[in-house]
């Protein structure tokens, strides 16, 4: 963490040094140099917030199980697609939920995405469960001083269905729901109650590489609150 905040500190520093050599039009230049000039307090920032929100998305291709690109099936929150005639293409195992929940927890502790802490240039992570990205994704959080207050994921997706009325366990009238499995596997390795979490999902209405099952995709937004 200290070697992160101190890699922060000096990029905040060059990109604050480039604000202030921006042209920018009327008010706008205005506002730079006033915000560029205003001296900043240590004092205003000596304590955590006591919430930090965080954004986080993925998206990752799909297809055919034969292709070479393909490293394995279709894996979505935790749950495995088997049964799923398309696999994913991704360096680790490309699953959108959790890479978008770490993405979310570490955007909203102002740390490197998770493309920095596990870059899909190193072999180790070939293939790797993102369990493990998860479980970093937590201890940052915990070592911060921060538990989960509430996670909202929105998966987009054309295939596979969340809400399948095909599957073995499915009722009459009442597809099985694979968001419910979802929620029991983030708020597990978030240490979390699966109350703090939310799981939608929407089609993508036939447009574009995931409407035309090209892809999957995901968006997340993490609010953080201090430990008591």
């Amino acid at each position: 963490v200290t070697s992160l905040r101190t890699y922060l500190q000096a990029t905040s520093s060059e990109a604050l040094a480039g604000a202030r050599q921006l042209p920018a039009p009327g008010a706008l230049r205005q506002t730079a140099l006033l915000a560029a000039k205003r001296p900043v307090v240590p004092s205003e920032w000596a304590e955590e917030p006591p919430i930090r929100i965080g954004h986080g998305f993925d998206i990752h291709r799909m297809a055919p199980k034969g292709d070479p690109e393909v490293r394995g099936p279709v894996i979505i929150g935790g749950v495995k697609f088997d049964d799923f005639d398309l696999g994913i293409v991704a360096h680790s195992d490309g699953d959108v939920v959790y890479h978008s929940v770490v993405d979310a927890i570490f955007g909203a502790l102002t740390l490197p995405d998770i493309g920095q802490f596990f870059p899909d240039t190193d072999p180790r992570w070939k293939g790797a469960p993102s369990d493990v990205f998860m479980e970093e994704a937590w201890k940052q959080m915990d070592a911060r001083g921060y538990r989960i207050g509430n996670v909202d994921v929105t998966i987009i997706a054309q295939a596979p269905r969340m809400m399948d009325k095909n599957h073995p366990q499915a009722e009459p009238g009442k597809p099985y729901d694979h968001k419910l499995a979802m929620v029991d596997n983030v708020a597990s390795l978030l240490g979390c109650p699966a109350s703090r979490v939310n799981v939608k999902a929407r089609t993508h209405e036939n447009v574009d590489a995931v409407g035309e099952k090209r892809a999957v995709s995901c968006h997340v937004v993490a609010v953080l609150e201090r430990k008591p």
